[in-house]
């Protein structure tokens, strides 16, 4: 492990990329601090207070920290979060977006400028609800024209900046910039959980805390690795007098296909009730959905559960198009061993990937709950920072830069990291 990190600084080109990710990663640190002028602290501290495990608290999580010091990222990368899944979702719904993926890079440029556009739209109404949420509760003192204007537009500039800073990781760092600074927000939040957890905990229960981590990061890295492998055999073919062809190759279908856009669906579609409750305060219907919804009732936990496992067969529907791969071997004259080109093949994929996805959805249920139940029965503050969703993606994230790094060794005839 040590010679692999020494050998990353030996090559310039990824030197240069390393340090241009921790430049942008300390920059967009830095904005997590800058605090929005006008702002009452004490009412802010006073509110988060009471808001704890609300919408408020996920936000705050994917802006580590942001949101709660109502700073010019505050709303994070969660906007661009959002616009990315709703577009990813539109290119099967409209044929136009289906043929720019088809395209290759001119077309999926077009649709990154949508979703840059899609994504200042989201900023928007995100920020005007901030105000509007955060005007009764007395942490915008004044309100008129002029001051809410101040704060709508630095909001909007500041997840701008966040999408901005994530395309340039992107293109010039190492690994995925929206998953590389999700993962920044959330390991910010730490060092707070783990002080807190020392100061109020005894020694077992630290040892058990930190062995439930251990624990559930193997099984995260199990899952993540876990796939299976379909093999692919490819007829010869006769192209002039070369030879192409005849070798055997497979497709690799993961556990855990959707990653961790079904936790992010079902907890949006959980907090929607808090929303309501929030722009209509009068309408008794939304509290009384919002006080039986806690994150801590059984009756929350069951349905948040099932949400995640209808959404992770929904998303792996979306991403994964059995009739195309299929297609695609049958035009390169493949075949899977045993089973009849075209539609047998397509039927045999959708049916390996639907029973392959009910594991890896119930383990994110299962991920989701499980820190929860915990918090509920033993008063541990690490939790409340930094539970399995946190855990899952941070590792995710981890692993899939790992890999990145790893080919580029390999590439170079180094060692890598597995």
């Amino acid at each position: 492990m040590l010679e692999a990190i020494r050998n990353l600084f030996k090559v310039p080109e990824l030197r240069k990329r390393l340090l241009f990710t921790l430049f942008i990663t300390v920059v967009y640190r830095m904005g997590a601090h800058l605090v929005v002028p006008g702002i009452s602290v004490t009412a802010l501290r006073q509110f988060f207070e009471n808001k704890q495990g609300s919408i408020f608290g996920f936000v705050d999580l994917f802006s580590g920290g942001a949101l709660s010091e109502f700073a010019v990222f505050a709303l994070g990368i969660m906007p661009y979060i959002t616009a990315s899944i709703i577009m990813q979702l539109l290119t099967v719904v409209i044929p136009r977006l289906e043929e720019l993926v088809k395209e290759g890079e001119v077309g999926q440029k077009k649709i990154n400028q949508w979703t840059r556009y899609l994504t200042v739209g989201l900023a928007l109404i995100q920020s005007v609800a901030l105000v509007i949420t955060f005007k009764g509760y007395g942490v915008i003192p004044k309100v008129d024209f002029m001051h809410v204007l101040l704060i709508v537009v630095t909001l909007v500039a500041g997840t701008t900046l966040i999408m901005w800073l994530a395309e340039l990781i992107t293109e010039y760092g190492i690994g995925n910039g929206m998953s590389i600074l999700i993962s920044i927000s959330i390991i910010s939040r730490l060092p707070i959980a783990a002080i807190q957890t020392v100061q109020v905990s005894s020694a077992l229960i630290i040892f058990v805390v930190a062995l439930i981590i251990i624990l559930v990061t193997g099984a995260i890295v199990a899952s993540e690795k876990g796939q299976r492998k379909i093999q692919v055999q490819y007829a010869k073919r006769v192209v002039g007098r070369k030879v192409y062809g005849g070798q055997a190759t497979y497709i690799p279908l993961k556990l855990n296909q959707a990653g961790v856009i079904p936790i992010i669906f079902a907890s949006s579609i959980m907090l929607l009730p808090g929303i309501l409750a929030q722009f209509f305060p009068n309408q008794k219907t939304f509290e009384a959905i919002t006080n039986q919804l806690r994150p801590t009732s059984p009756v929350y936990m069951v349905i948040y559960a099932f949400l995640i496992i209808v959404m992770a067969y929904f998303y792996t529907a979306v991403t994964f198009n059995p009739i195309d791969i299929s297609e695609n071997i049958q035009k390169y004259g493949g075949f899977i061993p045993g089973v009849r080109p075209g539609r047998p093949t397509a039927q045999y994929l959708d049916n390996i990937l639907t029973r392959l996805t009910l594991p890896g959805a119930v383990f994110l249920g299962a991920i989701a709950i499980v820190p929860t139940i915990i918090m509920s029965t033993m008063n541990v503050p690490f939790f409340q920072h930094f539970g399995g969703i946190s855990i899952l993606i941070v590792v995710s994230v981890i692993l899939e830069t790992m890999r990145q790094l790893e080919s580029q060794l390999l590439m170079r005839h180094y060692e890598g990291f597995f």
